[in-house]
């Protein structure tokens, strides 16, 4: 992951502050090259080092605009326009979908039980209350008939997330529309900001808006958006951190570029000086990556899995600036000049923002166990930690009952699924199903039995079984072309995935691994960009691979619309339900 970001320059670090100088390559790396490995340092000198710390972005050929008939001044405009523009049509598109009929079904669709309930409590009274079972029915009916409930309830997440449920509540009311309102925003909103992600990552705004079409399009990532469940807000906070990380690196590097001296040709040259002893300085948007993490971690806990890969990945970009800036000891440089002040930046920040969450539950008085330190202390008198706030001794036994929780939940449940299967949609979660007779709720009159009517949370087939090749594309280019672009989406992908391979004996379900679906985008959208081939490849291999990446896309795009009608829970007949059940394990 510290590799610089154009294809052109992977690998390449400047290992003498005058000339580069390449080391003749090992034994092991001699066969490795066979599987298109490349050293570091070898590669094209002829790229300038302003360029490998902070590569332009591309442009489309003036061919292009010719045959497009377009003068070039006006396509200065139009290439300086769409970097906005492209992924704002996108992310408009994006949310066309995901607020067409929001509102149905309109019924509390599985775990929307617990969340829209505990966030009306939330945004009503500051903490979360013991709702009574057969309550469902009545908000339905008629929720300004419902009293929320005093009696504090136990829960098990955090509460940035439903904080953000109740916003909507607030807004529109305790129905359907307002529950799922806000999580329909960001999901309209994290299209727009893979596309703008994407677009930094790779330099590029058609990749980029690509891969906001393909978020826009995954079944996943659009149920999610169009349910009241908190996976779905932790991946718009864990996509928030993410670029603003990307952010802070162009930045860092800048300054780098910035320092480092030009020779009498006005050509920028490496000096370990500079690149060994230089501060960064101010770096908010480090601090903001740190405030959305600890949104993630006060969403669902597993995003402190994410801030731990995240914080590692962002040192090793440091490490490979300074490097490419000409250090003889980044390591050592990193340590001195960035590791404290990265820590600081994202730990603490996070960690304040996590507690902050909870000022509700804290100054009510009135939560699940925010008392328990004061009861404590009457029954067994002062302890040796008596001397902290009540409500902070009360907030940290009350995490490590809700920890046992969730470590020794093992329940059995219809759909629950390891996560080896996920990658390839192997047991999808089916949130909501009825069966309406003909000529009801939808069903055709005229249809020979009743009808199927479901909400499945269930990615697009053909974009999900792409991104398996996808991820052993950018593995490879990340280990072998040490390209830091495929390590850093390689590491949003593990950072959401892997951690539960460590939970299999716990109940967990497909629907988690919404949080690194932006990530597998990408992956599929470098792996596109791959298939048209590089800029100096010849017109034919551009042809052949833009054909073939063009038919790739608008299989994706036909798949989506396909198995519309069991992401958005319409009425269609049996047999039409049957053929989208490609595998026996989605029923």
């Amino acid at each position: 992951m510290t590799s610089t970001a154009p294809e052109a320059l992977e690998g390449q670090h400047p290992m003498d502050p005058v000339a580069p100088t390449v080391a003749e390559p090992t034994a092991w790396q001699r066969r490795l090259r066979r599987h298109g490995y490349r050293p570091a340092g070898s590669g094209s000198l002829s790229i300038g080092l302003r360029e490998r710390l902070v590569p332009p972005y591309t442009r489309p050929s003036p061919r292009l605009w010719s045959l497009l008939g377009i003068p070039p001044k006006a396509a200065e405009r139009v290439w300086r326009y769409a970097a906005w523009g492209g992924p704002l049509l996108v992310a408009l598109v994006a949310g066309v979908l995901r607020f067409w009929k929001l509102d149905r079904p309109h019924a509390v669709i599985f775990d929307e039980t617990y969340y829209a309930k505990d966030a009306w409590a939330l945004i009503n009274q500051g903490y979360e209350g013991a709702w009574p079972k057969d309550v469902d029915k009545t908000i339905l009916v008629d929720p300004g008939a419902v009293v929320v409930p005093t009696d504090p309830g136990y829960v098990v997440h955090p509460p940035v997330g439903k904080w953000v449920i109740g916003i909507g509540e607030k807004l529109i009311g305790f129905e359907p529309l307002g529950w799922r309102f806000m999580v329909a925003l960001l999901g309209t909103l994290s299209v727009l900001m893979l596309c703008r992600i994407g677009r930094r990552l790779f330099r590029s705004t058609f990749l980029g808006c690509l891969a906001g079409v393909l978020l826009a399009v995954d079944g996943l990532h659009f149920v999610m958006s169009r349910t009241a469940l908190l996976d779905q807000v932790l991946m718009f906070f864990v996509l928030a951190a993410f670029g603003c990380l990307v952010v802070d690196r162009d930045r860092a590097r800048q300054r780098l570029a910035a320092a480092l001296p030009v020779d009498a040709e006005g050509v920028l040259r490496p000096d370990a000086s500079v690149a060994e002893r230089l501060g960064l300085g101010w770096r908010p948007w480090r601090i903001a990556a740190g405030v959305m993490l600890g949104l993630a971690a006060g969403t669902k806990w597993n995003g402190l899995y994410i801030m731990a890969a995240f914080g590692v990945m962002a040192v090793l970009w440091d490490l490979g600036a300074r490097r490419t800036a000409g250090a003889i000891r980044p390591v050592q440089a990193v340590a001195r000049r960035d590791l404290v002040p990265a820590f600081v930046s994202v730990v603490p920040v996070a960690i304040v923002t996590y507690v902050v969450s909870w000022t509700g539950w804290i100054v009510t008085d009135k939560g699940y166990f925010r008392n328990w330190a004061a009861e404590q202390d009457k029954l067994h008198g002062a302890g040796a930690w008596s001397w902290l706030p009540d409500w902070l001794r009360s907030l940290w036994h009350y995490e490590t009952e809700v920890y046992k929780f969730h470590v020794g939940l093992n329940s059995p449940h219809t759909y629950e699924s390891n996560p080896w299967s996920w990658i390839v949609l192997g047991r999808p979660v089916s949130y909501f199903y009825e069966s309406p007779s003909p000529g009801e709720r939808g069903c055709p009159a005229d249809a020979p039995e009743k009808c199927a009517q479901e909400v499945l949370a269930l990615g697009t087939p053909l974009l999900w079984w792409a991104a398996c090749f996808a991820i052993l594309y950018v593995l490879w280019r990340w280990v072998f072309r040490r390209d830091w672009r495929a390590g850093a989406i390689a590491c949003g992908i593990a950072a959401g995935w892997v951690p539960w391979f460590f939970y299999q004996e716990r109940t967990i379900f497909l629907f988690y691994a919404v949080v690194f679906v932006p990530f597998l985008c990408l992956a599929v959208a470098m792996m596109i960009g791959a298939m048209v081939g590089p800029p100096g490849a010849s017109e034919r291999r551009r042809t052949f691979g833009a054909v073939g990446a063009g038919v790739l896309v608008l299989l994706i795009v036909w798949n989506f619309i396909y198995f519309w009608p069991i992401y958005t829970g319409q009425a269609i007949p049996m047999d039409a339900w049957r053929s989208r059940m490609w595998l026996d394990t989605w029923v």
